[in-house]
């Protein structure tokens, strides 16, 4: 039985014409299932050309091949075929522009196929609730910092940022870097950021930044 979603995982954005027409529309569950994981693995591609390859869909249904044609056949997602492979685009303003520049002999041909997003860090989720944006970037300076400081530190430091209406990731690194230095405060004594101790927080790591 499924024990229920977490409050620790991260959520896929799916289109509201998914629920306004294609819910509507799709009979098939395999057509449902492989443009449902379509979206999602979509989402979570980085870069200008994002696409799939037919045996990417081999986990998400037993007949993924049917799946496929009625989602091409619907407008859901944009086949392309090259070198006797098959490659699948979503079909949206960037899948359109990518699915059009691959067909004409631009980008470079996978040698395998590309592997499902892992389950991303909570560390993640706190990120974009409180600072924003998750960009490739900040994501790189996340898993980095995450070998260096505990997920309590980064945590707190965020919480410490939001406090001081600093919302950006050059602040967060800078309290960290402070703590590393100086040491954090014990539990006892970090009353969760508030003040006076937030000022006290906020006045340090200004200074630290001025280094």
């Amino acid at each position: 039985m499924f024990p229920g979603f977490s409050d620790k995982e991260t959520f896929t954005s799916i289109p509201d014409s998914f629920f306004h027409k294609l819910l509507n529309e799709i009979v098939d569950i395999d057509e449902l299932k492989v443009t449902l994981y379509a979206l999602w693995r979509f989402e979570h591609m980085e870069g200008a050309l994002r696409f799939l390859m037919a045996q990417d869909f081999s986990g998400c249904t037993p007949h993924p091949s049917a799946g496929l044609d009625q989602a091409v056949a619907r407008g859901s997602l944009i086949r392309v075929e090259r070198e006797n492979s098959a490659y699948f685009f979503l079909n949206s303003p960037r899948g359109r522009a990518g699915a059009a520049a691959f067909a004409s002999g631009k980008g470079k041909l996978p040698s395998h196929s590309s592997n499902p997003p892992l389950e991303r860090p909570n560390i993640f989720k706190i990120y974009e609730e409180n600072i924003g944006p998750l960009t490739p970037l900040i994501a790189d300076a996340l898993k980095d910092a995450e070998q260096t400081y505990s997920e309590e530190w980064l945590a707190e430091a965020m919480e410490i940022a939001v406090k001081s209406n600093k919302r950006n990731w050059k602040y967060v690194e800078a309290i960290l870097h402070r703590w590393k230095e100086e040491g954090h405060a014990k539990e006892q004594d970090r009353r969760d950021a508030k003040e006076p101790r937030g000022r006290d927080v906020a006045r340090k790591v200004e200074d630290f930044l001025k280094r």
